[in-house]
């Protein structure tokens, strides 16, 4: 309340006045400095409809430029798979997939309740929508908004027919926008019923198996309409991972996969609850074919490589890829690979009709795998891939240089000729014997000759000083991360199992200055576009100390060598610089009884060796382990395939000697880690080098059936000359000629010539004559199909035994004589027989594994003890 005075009304009026248009201007300025406000809140709604427009009409604009861009839809493309082709080492295809004969099915001829077992796993609202499943497609975005983009995706049927058709795999906007488009095309050209069609007969399911109709045919030998509920499933379940979802190979993850089909049927309801817990219920393996009753779409050349290509692919999430069209460029080497396969595949290289082999050969410098023998008469879903998944079969003695001696020399820096006692020891806390191969003990060795004796107590005493966790640490270099260890894994009877192709990379690391790479069978894959490529090639790792793997190296010469006692000279090959350790396994006494063996069986028996250029292992044993090996031939086996096949694939290449590492210094005939110790180092005689022949010729006579041999002279004097074929000694003469006469049935032989004076060797000349043309393996129509990592429950049965002559590979079951004038034939107790009845080596308190059903991949109680 205004309590001032005024002189008269006038005054007062005239005061009131100015207040109001005092109050009028304030208000007027408060109402101005508001617009601008306003002004800017509606230009920032206008801004953002205009981003909006144009970023629609950008869009708009590349979705078109990608639709005008996008392949033409061509009705062959979409009903047939794309092929993918394989190319070896030196970039040749050798290999075209999809190619395959399938078994096509009409749509009216597929079954409704396959129609909705596939349609429930796939793509439940089909028929509903246009192409694209827009209700699917809103989950994805909301999913790879979380987690990235390419985390989910929302393909119809309709799209997976024209990724397969015309995209790889990759998921970028362009191929997307460009899939969408085609696939709304496709629906206006196409019924439904016809790209169920497509899809039912193009899609992968499982190796090279492509389409329903022939999976039915493969895994059950039925047509479509013949299977049950459950079989039904499965197969709708196997196009997510074709591989992993196999039932000969994982039927333990096929189940659960098809058990998630059925789900999704009753969810659906497509099927009732009794019906879905009814086909639960039924076994995986019921009414799946046995091996010996699977029958190949097409018979290829180098099939248990393809297979291991295939299962590196699944391994590195590209198993899916194949069906786009990829070229593969692997590490195959066809001529190592012809080797491997004819050794295998000749009858008269193996004492018995039955026993099997696995086989791997790597490049001793980069790991890369030259050549795999998966199993005798192996082919695409025939036979055991045993170079590859021989993980359950104890590795034997093959693991003394990896878990004892390696890191004792890595450590503890013991030198070759370190002391080891072989006396009786037992298991630590516990009264359970460890015994050797002889049960006897041979007192104070050294560490060389505890190893090419291969003694057990020596290697667990090693194992015992360097400590589980520094061994832990050893053999981690290689990728091996075993929860535990224990006492019987230092002799390879433990729970770490290696297959022929680990074993082969992990030896190659000796002979590589103690670098590995893990073994891999593919360089890199391209896609269709043919720009996009990615590298498969692993990167190389120190996994020891140079001095480690030399001294290893040196050591395993001798296993090879005529010292008495050692256990792998029937590997011998002369001219060549090798390394290598024999394994074999043995039978508790329970087990000889239970089996019905005599107890000098085995189950298993090895060998793993190298040279600077190949590193090789070999697993030879029967595919169920209640057969035993006996016989010394059987022993002998894996050191006879090592010596054929290095020979060959050695022929005519230069292999040079292994080098002592400057880390390494001699002293007598033992080595030590320099700055260790500094042992007075002898003086000397200068070695020198006998001279080698040259000039081999060798001359196939076909009317007499003899090869003429001649050659120059060594330089050396006094020099007399070895002669061998195929790795096996022939003839040792003063002379420079000899002859040889040619067995039946051989197509190649390989003769080498080596001059010996005073017991030195010079380096081989070698020479390779044909016999006959071998004949190229003609394309049958027997099917390719995919590799088994574990085959189903299948019956054993006989293969015919042929009884030819063989192809002068050597080593019959008759045949004595090991090639290598070391006295270590089959007869001899140096010819492997210094592996087994080493006695129980069982883990302290080890739980058993679940016993497995008989198949071709060997079971194993991993409680067994090792010998050499």
């Amino acid at each position: 309340m205004d309590n001032r005075r005024y002189n008269s009304r006038e005054e007062r009026k005239r005061l009131e006045n100015e207040q109001r248009k005092s109050r009028g201007r304030s208000s007027s300025k408060k109402v101005k400095s508001a617009k601008p406000k306003k002004s800017w809140l509606k230009r920032i709604v206008l801004a953002v409809v205009a981003l909006g427009v144009i970023g629609l009409l950008l869009g708009g604009g590349l979705f078109a430029y990608y639709a005008a861009t996008a392949p033409k839809l061509d009705e062959e493309t979409l009903k047939d798979p794309v092929s993918s082709k394989f190319y070896d080492k030196n970039g040749k295809e050798f290999y075209t997939m999809g190619t395959e004969e399938r078994e096509h099915v009409k749509f009216e001829d597929i079954p409704k309740q396959m129609q909705d077992a596939i349609l429930s796993t796939e793509d439940a609202r089909f028929y509903d929508h246009h192409g694209i499943d827009f209700y699917r497609l809103g989950g994805a975005v909301l999913a790879n908004f979380r987690d990235g983009f390419g985390s989910q995706g929302a393909s119809t049927i309709t799209q997976q027919v024209i990724k397969n058709s015309f995209f790889n795999n990759g998921k970028t906007i362009k191929r997307k926008a460009q899939e969408a488009y085609l696939s709304l095309q496709l629906e206006r050209e196409y019924t439904k019923d016809e790209i169920f069609e497509m899809y039912f007969n193009k899609v992968l399911m499982s190796g090279r198996i492509y389409g329903f109709g022939t999976a039915a045919k493969y895994f059950y030998g039925k047509d479509i309409d013949q299977l049950t509920l459950p079989q039904m499933a499965l197969l709708a379940g196997m196009p997510q991972s074709p591989n992993n979802y196999n039932a000969f190979k994982n039927p333990d993850l096929a189940e659960k996969r098809r058990n998630t089909v059925l789900k999704l049927m009753y969810n659906n309801k497509k099927i009732t609850k009794d019906e879905m817990e009814a086909a639960m219920k039924v076994s995986v393996k019921q009414g799946l074919l046995p091996e010996s009753k699977r029958i190949a779409n097409n018979s290829s050349k180098y099939d248990a490589f393809i297979d291991v290509v295939l299962k590196e692919l699944a391994e590195n999430g590209d198993e899916k890829a194949l069906e786009d069209g990829i070229s593969i460029y692997t590490t195959l080497d066809p001529e190592a690979q012809k080797v491997v396969e004819k050794t295998i595949n000749n009858d008269a290289n193996f004492p018995t009709k039955d026993i099997q082999t696995g086989i791997s050969v790597v490049d001793t410098e980069t790991g890369a795998i030259a050549a795999v023998g998966g199993s005798r008469d192996y082919g695409p879903e025939r036979g055991f891939n045993y170079a590859q998944a021989l993980k359950t079969r104890q590795p034997g003695s093959t693991m003394k240089p990896i878990m004892d001696y390696g890191p004792a020399i890595e450590y503890l820096k013991w030198s070759t000729g370190h002391t080891l006692v072989d006396e009786p020891m037992n298991y630590s806390g516990t009264s359970q014997a460890i015994n050797n191969y002889d049960n006897q003990f041979k007192g104070a060795l050294t560490m060389r000759e505890a190893l090419y004796n291969s003694r057990n107590i020596p290697a667990i005493k090693a194992f015992k000083e360097v400590g589980t966790s520094k061994v832990k640490e050893f053999i981690s270099g290689f990728g091996l991360k075993p929860d535990d260890l224990y006492e019987s894994d230092a002799i390879g009877g433990g729970s770490v199992n290696l297959s022929p192709i680990d074993m082969s990379a992990i030896y190659a690391s000796f002979g590589n200055n103690g670098i590995y790479t893990k073994a891999y069978s593919i360089k890199k894959i391209v896609y269709r576009d043919g720009n996009t490529a990615k590298t498969y090639t692993p990167e190389p790792q120190a996994a020891m100390s140079d001095y480690t793997a030399y001294m290893l190296t040196d050591m395993m010469r001798d296993v090879v060598s005529s010292k008495s006692g050692a256990s792998g000279g029937a590997a011998a090959v002369p001219g060549l610089d090798i390394a290598g350790k024999t394994g074999t396994t043995n039978y508790t006494s329970e087990q000889l009884q239970e089996y019905g063996l005599p107890s000098n069986a085995v189950p298993d028996s090895w060998f793993s060796g190298y040279t600077t250029r190949y590193s090789m292992s070999v697993w030879t044993g029967y595919s169920s382990r209640k057969q035993g090996i006996v016989s010394p031939q059987e022993r002998q086996l894996a050191q006879n395939l090592f010596r054929i096949i290095m020979s060959q694939i050695s022929a005519g290449k230069n292999t040079p000697n292994f080098k002592q590492p400057s880390s390494v210094i001699s002293s007598g005939s033992e080595l030590y880690v320099r700055g260790t110790q500094a042992p007075v180092e002898k003086e000397e005689e200068k070695d020198e080098k006998v001279s080698a022949p040259t000039g081999l010729s060798a001359t196939y006579d076909a009317d007499s059936k003899t090869v003429s041999l001649s050659w120059n002279k060594s330089d050396t004097d006094g020099a007399k000359y070895r002669v061998s074929v195929d790795g096996k000694t022939i003839t040792t003469t003063g002379d420079t000629k000899a002859s040889y006469r040619v067995p039946g049935g051989a197509t190649s032989l390989t003769f080498s010539v080596v001059a010996v004076v005073d017991g030195k060797e010079s380096a081989s000349a070698s020479a390779t004559v044909k016999i006959a043309e071998e004949p190229e393996e003609p394309a049958v129509d027997e099917p390719d199909q995919p590799e088994t990592d574990q085959p189903g429950e299948t019956p054993e049965t006989d293969q015919p035994e042929t009884n030819q002559p063989g192809d002068n590979q050597g080593d019959n079951q008759n045949d004595n004589n090991n090639g290598n004038n070391n006295g270590n034939n089959g007869n001899n107790s140096n010819g492997n027989q210094n592996d087994n009845n080493n006695g129980n080596t069982t883990k302290p308190e080890k739980p058993t594994e679940p016993d497995q059903p008989e198949t071709d991949e060997p079971a194993t109680e991993n409680d067994q003890g090792n010998g050499n």
